[in-house]
This record gives structure tokens, sequence and C-alpha cells, in this order.
């Protein structure tokens, strides 16, 4: 590692990423390290990671804990202080990294909070609700929380699940671009698969021993509201209204939209579910 390189390593859970992954890499070139950990792409992904000179490693999950990002940490701890979460199709910009390298040289935080600037049918949307997450943090600082998932999720990676850090955590100022080139099919078959993990959780988390302890502010409220018919149009008046995601004209409407109908399709899940006979 060279002094001029930030002391994080970046890690980039992917799976058939050939689309995202070269200008999400072309723009790490400061960072200390950079590891792909790939689940099984049938694509270019391996080759494209080869030529940017980035760590490659294979991931194959059972269906229980630890999932991909935790197994990353345990298996292959970074070994730089700080390490980076970022998916194939997020893209920092130099803005950010200036202001993420001072960040790190002087705080007492043990992580930070990142806000992305969503694009929408390759638009940038300057308004609506913002994306939130949490995905830089010293190492050993904590994982993200474990759910005994038991075999009702295909999801192989942690995508709802949050770090549990131990420590304060701030929030960067700069934004990330948040830019899925695969287009509207993939995003609606991803949120399909997400909706399914949601409702799940939510009758995992409605049994009387799941603790709630661990969970954010944010999350227990989201799991509070998940079963009422109200949080759909609530969400698209408050994103496309109150947020002003108007402003951004066709392609606001469609991301509050189908953002909605996101949380639609987890309430009617939520009912399904609970009507089956347990197994």
């Amino acid at each position: 590692m060279t002094a001029t390189k930030l002391p994080i390593t970046v890690i980039i859970p992917v799976k058939d990423e050939e689309r995202n992954l070269p200008l999400c890499l072309a723009r790490l070139g400061r960072f200390a390290r950079v590891i792909i950990v790939d689940s099984g792409s049938t694509d270019r992904t391996r080759e494209i990671a080869i030529e940017h000179h980035c760590d490659f490693v294979e991931f194959r999950w059972n269906g229980h804990y630890p999932k991909k990002r935790n197994w990353l940490l345990m298996n292959h701890p970074p070994t730089t202080p700080w390490v980076f979460f970022l998916d194939a199709d997020e893209y920092v910009t130099e803005e950010f990294v200036d202001e993420l390298a001072k960040a790190v040289s002087h705080t007492k935080h043990v992580g930070f909070r990142v806000v992305y600037s969503n694009f929408f049918y390759g638009r940038k949307l300057a308004f609506g609700v913002p994306q939130v997450k949490l995905p830089i943090f010293r190492v050993g600082s904590g994982y993200y929380e474990r759910i005994d998932e038991k075999g009702w999720s295909s999801l192989d990676m942690e995508i709802h699940e949050h770090p549990i850090l131990k420590g304060s955590v701030g929030q960067l100022k700069s934004k990330l671009d948040h830019h899925d080139f695969k287009g509207i099919d993939a995003y609606l078959a991803r949120h399909e698969e997400y909706s399914t993990w949601e409702a799940r959780r939510y009758l995992r988390l409605s049994q009387p021993s799941e603790p709630w302890s661990h969970l954010t502010r944010a999350q227990r409220r989201k799991y509070r509201t998940l079963p009422y018919w109200w949080l759909a149009p609530s969400y698209f008046v408050y994103s496309y209204l109150w947020k002003l995601g108007i402003l951004d004209g066709w392609c606001g409407y469609e991301f509050a939209r189908l953002k909605a109908r996101y949380f639609s399709q987890i309430r009617s899940k939520i009912y399904e579910f609970s009507k089956l006979p347990r197994e």
C-alpha cells in the first residue's frame, strides 16, 4: 500500500455484473485494495476484475449464516483499517473520495452513512426520497445483523440487513451515484425477490421469540407499517409530492410509483404467506 492510497478496502459483491462493473472499478484507483466477491457469474465479470487488477474471491452460499458480506469479513478480513462495501452499480466521484479521505483520517466514528443519487431510465433524479446506507466502517467494529433464514430466502447476500457497530456513526455529505445499466427488467426482478424477503422477514419478526432490540429506528418503523394498506399510497404521496419527485418529471413519477408498488407487493405476500400452512 502506497502513501497516496486510502487505507480502505473496497469490497464489491457481484453476480453477472459485466455491464456495471467496468465503470465502478475505473473510479477506485485511490483505494488501497479492491476485492470482488463473486456468486458464480457466467458472464465476463471475472475477466473484468482481473483486467482491473482486483482480488477475486468465489462465494457459494449454503443457505445458512453467514451470507456474502459477513462471510467475506470472517474468512478474508481486510488488512486495512476501513472497509467499504460497494455495489457494482454504485460509482464514487472525486468529490466523494476527497471527503472520505478527510473523514477517515480524523474521526472518532466507527462508520459512515452515505446518501445516493439515484438514476432512473438513464436520468439523474434530483428529488424524491433519498437512499441512505451504512457501507463504510472500521474493520473489527461489527458485522451485518444475523438473521437465521432457515431456507426461506434465495438471496445469498445481505440486502436489507444493517451493520451492527460498536461506536458512533457519522454521515458524509457528498453523494454516490447509483446507476444500474441492466435496465427495467432487472430492476423489477430484483424488487420481486426483495419483496418476498421482506414479507418473510416481517412474519419472522411477528413471532414472540424474535428480538427487535438490534433493529434501527427506521427498521422498526418500516416493519410496524408493512402490513397496512395505506403504506404504499402514503409513500407515493410523500416521495412524489412532499419530496418534490414531481419536479423530476415522468422519471420521478415512475420511480415513486414502482417503489409504492413494491410496498404493495410486500403487503400482499405477507397476507398470502400468513395463510399458508406452516412447515
